[in-house]
């Protein structure tokens, strides 16, 4: 397949999951108290991305391995780190101009532990499977093309990959929150999409994409716990 068509079928594909499972969680209620609406977005985002690379394996390079402890920290710690200082300085930015801090509406409608199964477990999960594991994996053809960021090269894939994942979040413009407050969401998970993609790149193994993922969740996670 050309590199055209992969950017064209990739981007295509990972647009219509992305639609379907919107729908689907929108417009479909499980009648639970414990299950979020989120829940099943992230279901049929989940099924439908393993559906794909499973279906397209043979132009989707994709592989998973239990990540080394000795390659595991940088990931972690800058997926950690990019939650902190993107939120804080675009929070002062925010505070700044006039606005006023919002939280995330999951983490407002979700307890302690719908927070750590539903977002840092399962959306980290799911939304990484859609967008590492099969969008940045059939793009990897492209992956000679990229530019150059502190001496470390960011492929072609890795920075589509963040720019959509990023731009999928402006689906947040539909729950009532501010445009600053998504502004923010934007920039914050298309920096987490270029370290995530990045690890998962350097160590052809999709694991670190989740770690870099939850890392940059774990902000989140601690202050629904306290």
């Amino acid at each position: 397949m050309k590199n055209n068509a992969r950017l064209l079928y990739g981007l295509l594909i990972t647009v219509l999951i992305f639609v379907i499972a919107t729908l689907a969680g929108s417009k479909v209620s499980l009648n639970s108290d414990f299950f979020p609406k989120s829940f099943l977005t992230h279901s049929v985002m989940l099924v439908l991305s393993i559906v794909v690379i499973v279906g397209l394996k043979k132009i989707v390079p994709f592989r998973i391995a239990w990540p080394r402890f000795k390659t595991i920290w940088k990931p972690i710690l800058f997926g950690f780190l990019t939650a902190v200082i993107v939120n804080i300085l675009l929070t002062v930015v925010t505070l700044a101009t006039g606005g006023k801090a919002e939280a995330h509406p999951l983490l407002e409608a979700s307890t302690p532990l719908q927070t750590f199964l539903f977002i840092f477990i399962y959306a980290s999960l799911a939304e990484e499977l859609l967008l590492r594991g099969f969008l940045q994996n059939i793009l990897s053809p492209l992956s000679a093309r990229g530019i150059r960021v502190f001496r470390q090269k960011l492929s072609l894939p890795v920075i589509i990959s963040a720019v959509v994942f990023g731009l999928i979040h402006l689906i947040l413009l539909t729950t009532g929150v501010s445009i600053m407050f998504v502004t923010r969401i934007v920039i914050f998970t298309t920096i987490l999409g270029l370290f995530a993609g990045y690890y998962q790149e350097k160590h052809n193994n999709f694991s670190y994409a989740v770690v870099v993922h939850m890392a940059g969740n774990l902000m989140g996670l601690v202050a629904a716990f306290m």
